[in-house]
């Protein structure tokens, strides 16, 4: 008789993606609801032209962050120590290189059909809103990388573990091939 339980080699499925799912459909059948209410407010050709202009829109400015972060990463490495025409110093950033992620999801959220996405993608256009988002986010990967690993990346490099096709885990040490010695995992 089976009890509900998963079994204990496999972990439990965390509640994002239990619900991500859910949620996806969810904002699907918003959408199409959505653009049927439009459509049954104006005409379907006002709901085409609509779609079209967030299609055009949003290619635009992927293409225009596209450019400036590539522009950005040709800049920074031509900085790079060894390049002709470099400083000794540590390259430095850029003016415009931050917000190029958030300017191409908004972008892509113009190109996909659907007014929430646009009004989304929109939103994400605004300076001030992308760079609080981006800031927000930038804590939240902090924190989280700070909870995961107490030691800091270099105790993340330092552990390895092997997964068993049994899922049990096999805790060991990198040894180096030159034979310095790792750091013990206290220090």
């Amino acid at each position: 008789m089976t009890t509900g339980t998963p079994p204990p080699n496999r972990p439990r499925r965390s509640r994002a993606r239990t619900l991500l799912p859910l949620g996806i459909a969810a904002w699907l059948v918003l959408e199409i609801w959505l653009l049927t209410v439009v459509a049954g407010a104006a005409n379907g050709f006002t709901v085409l032209l609509i779609l079209a202009a967030g299609a055009v829109l949003g290619a635009a400015v992927i293409k225009r962050a596209g450019r400036r972060a590539f522009r950005n990463l040709t800049e920074t490495l031509q900085q790079m120590p060894g390049q002709p025409g470099a400083s000794a110093g540590p390259p430095a950033t850029p003016a415009g290189s931050k917000g190029n992620g958030l300017l191409m999801l908004g972008g892509l959220l113009l190109m996909i059909p659907g007014l929430i996405s646009d009004a989304a993608g929109l939103l994400l256009l605004v300076p001030p809103v992308r760079s609080a988002l981006g800031r927000s986010a930038e804590r939240s990967l902090e924190r989280r990388m700070r909870k995961s690993a107490p030691g800091g990346l270099s105790d993340a490099f330092q552990q390895a573990r092997m997964h068993r096709p049994d899922g049990k885990v096999v805790q060991g040490e990198v040894i180096r091939e030159d034979g310095a010695p790792g750091r013990p995992r206290g220090s």
